[in-house]
């Protein structure tokens, strides 16, 4: 391929942290180069950055972007354009060639192990750079890292980026170096780093409120037991995977009410400032997606963008929503890492992916800040694994050989491989488990690792233009008026009401309650106080329910009468 003259950059200027990774790496003009940057904080500018750099000085003459999906090759192929470079997308194997017009070409990982050979002539025949987008995926399967060492050990520069954490395993990431930790295990080391609280200190990511939903799950085994348990109570792995497969589940209340809230937060966010904020629902697989979309239309009256997998027009439709109005779009897997849509503000994630890497790049997509003072909304299930990950999102992760992270020793990739199948017909698993329906309830709201108690609408209508510190006093001033009053009164504390304080209303002017309406009361009260409680321990959810558990008796939450649980709030209030 013949050196292409380069087109005249859109000029950009670039954010202190690609500034400062760009004169390190002229500075030391490495071979191999690892950044680590948070979703969102523009990785792909800076590497087109660094490749036009040396494109400029003919340090290169050929590019190579290596991608995880197909849709990520045309929208890296867009930006290389307002850079002045020329990237093809559509380089097939087969092929094995492009017009000399092009700096370059794109291709996904699975099309470098398809025909290593190939790309490997082309690394020998070119001073070539390589771009390793999202270099994890190197380490999916052996194949895949085998093929990438193959293919670009003879490239002249190799520029490898990641925006979420490692997996933790025995497969080292090809063009990644690896130093001793203080256990002596091999951890991945960057070039450069930058983290999301260094990201969102310096306003390039939006501040992200998580929104904990909880509820009573109810389903039935293979053996015929109906079983009844609650989002985020301690049980073990099975029951809270039952109980978050219930949940998910498009048959039952949970999803409806969720999704409800999640577009009357989205309408929040158009109405205070982010008029065309847009939404994502992140779905397990294309039955489950197909099944919110119908309700995300009964809700709004209007069919959402409905994105399954890498078919046919799915890059279109993403593009096309990024470009348009519309307030949902739904997915499997397409939108889970590297795409760009800006203007998503609120979040519905309703999949069974549970490791850290899947939720970060999940997360990714909804921190990409335009302007200051936007925010982002992200409604998950109450799920302990979740709410943990949602704490730690600014904790940094390296690669660590043989080392696996703590929610990974729970919660393996056996899920996210899950989610990212293509399901037609249900497994046995699904064949031998009936939900019967579950309910669903604001828990707690989680921002900068900190749990806060809040009423569901209250939350729900705050404008979508907050600065960082604007949220963290707003919520900190609502925590200690919940804390200064506590919650409404009901059951035994409401018959202890002493005589100065106003009398209630007479019965007659108030709709008597159901036994499921007072239960549900009791269950919101007593779970405000956890969460009230939760904040000033720092103790998990699940660990003060089993304490309450240990000191009162009786069942799980979900199982237990007024009078139980009645006497929980009371001991938990004595705990204050």
């Amino acid at each position: 391929m013949s050196q292409a003259q380069l087109a005249s950059p859109e000029t950009r200027p670039l954010r202190a942290w690609q500034r400062s990774a760009l004169a390190r790496y002229l500075a030391t003009q490495p071979k191999d180069f690892l950044a680590v940057a948070t979703p969102g904080a523009g990785k792909t500018t800076f590497a087109l950055r660094v490749a036009g750099e040396l494109l400029a000085d003919r340090t290169i003459d050929a590019v190579t972007v290596v991608t995880p999906t197909e849709h990520l090759k045309y929208q890296w192929a867009e930006s290389a354009t307002y850079a002045g470079i020329a990237i093809d997308p559509e380089f097939r194997n087969s092929a094995g060639g492009t017009s000399s017009d092009y700096h370059g070409i794109a291709v996904t990982y699975a099309g470098v192990a398809a025909h290593p050979m190939l790309h490997r002539a082309r690394s020998e025949n070119r001073r070539m750079l390589v771009i390793l987008d999202e270099i994890h995926h190197a380490g999916d399967a052996r194949s895949w890292g085998e093929a990438v060492s193959e293919a670009f050990d003879p490239a002249v520069r190799r520029l490898a980026l990641t925006g979420t954490p490692f997996r933790s395993d025995d497969n080292p990431i090809p063009f990644v170096e690896y130093v001793p930790d203080a256990e002596g295990a091999p951890r991945s080391r960057a070039d450069h780093q930058y983290g999301y609280a260094e990201a969102l200190a310096d306003n390039v990511v939006r501040p992200v409120v998580f929104l904990a939903y909880s509820g009573t799950s109810n389903w039935r085994t293979s053996a015929g037991e109906e079983i009844s348990a609650r989002l985020g109570e301690p049980m073990t792995k099975e029951q809270t995977g039952m109980a978050w497969r219930t949940a998910l589940d498009p048959a039952g209340e949970w999803m409806p009410a969720v999704l409800a809230a999640a577009d009357r937060r989205l309408q929040s966010h158009r109405d205070g400032g982010m008029p065309d904020a847009g939404g994502l629902v992140i779905a397990s697989d294309q039955a489950a997606a197909r099944s919110y979309a119908a309700i995300l239309r009964t809700v709004t009256g209007v069919m959402p963008t409905v994105v399954l997998s890498d078919e046919a027009g799915s890059s279109d439709r993403i593009a096309d929503f990024s470009r348009s109005e519309e307030r949902w779009m739904v997915a499997v897997r397409m939108v889970s890492e590297g795409v760009d849509v800006p203007r998503l503000a609120v979040g519905v994630y309703a999949t069974s992916a549970s490791t850290p890497l899947y939720f970060a790049q999940a997360i990714g997509r909804f921190v990409r800040s335009r302007r200051p003072g936007e925010t982002a909304s992200v409604f998950v299930p109450s799920v302990p694994v979740l709410l943990a990950l949602a704490s730690e999102l600014e904790a940094q992760r390296d690669h660590v050989l043989g080392k696996p992270h703590k929610a990974e020793e729970v919660w393996n990739d056996e899920e996210l491989n899950d989610a990212n199948k293509q399901k037609d017909e249900p497994g046995e698993q699904e064949k031998a488990f009936t939900s019967l329906g579950a309910d669903a309830e604001l828990d707690q709201l989680i921002y900068e690792g900190t749990s806060f108690s809040a009423d569901e609408e209250d939350y729900l209508g705050l404008p979508g233009l907050l600065e960082p510190d604007q949220v963290r006093t707003l919520l900190s001033k609502r925590q200690q008026d919940w804390i200064a009053k506590g919650s409404p009164r009901t059951g035994a504390q409401a018959r202890a009401t002493p005589a100065t304080e106003p009398t209630p209303p007479p019965p007659a002017e108030r709709a008597p309650q159901s036994t499921r309406e007072r239960l549900q009361t009791l269950r919101k009260e007593l779970n405000t106080l956890v969460a009230l409680h939760n904040h000033k321990t720092n103790k998990p959810h699940g660990v003060i329910h089993n304490e309450l558990r240990r000191h009162c008796g009786g069942p799980p939450t979900a199982m237990a009468n007024m009078d139980q649980l009645e006497e929980r709030i009371a001991t938990l209030r004595s705990w204050r």
